[in-house]
């Protein structure tokens, strides 16, 4: 599987609505939808920064490694 990204449950503890935190970041709603369903094939650390800083969290409570079941 891979990275997931866990931004949807970052906003829901900080009680944050997507156009909310579009807003303070920055980025189109379209784009923070795209990290939030996981579709993202990259991030910028600028837009990872100013997603911790608008979220008040670290880098890896919205990161998560979950490695490809082995067949």
């Amino acid at each position: 599987m891979g990275i997931v990204v866990n931004l949807d449950v970052m906003m829901a503890k900080r009680k944050m609505s997507l156009g909310e935190l579009a807003q303070k970041v920055d980025i189109t709603m379209a784009n923070l939808s795209i990290l939030k369903n996981n579709k993202a094939r990259a991030v910028r650390f600028s837009t990872l920064e100013a997603i911790c800083k608008a979220l008040d969290c670290q880098p890896g409570d919205l990161l998560e490694y979950v490695p490809d079941e082995e067949v």
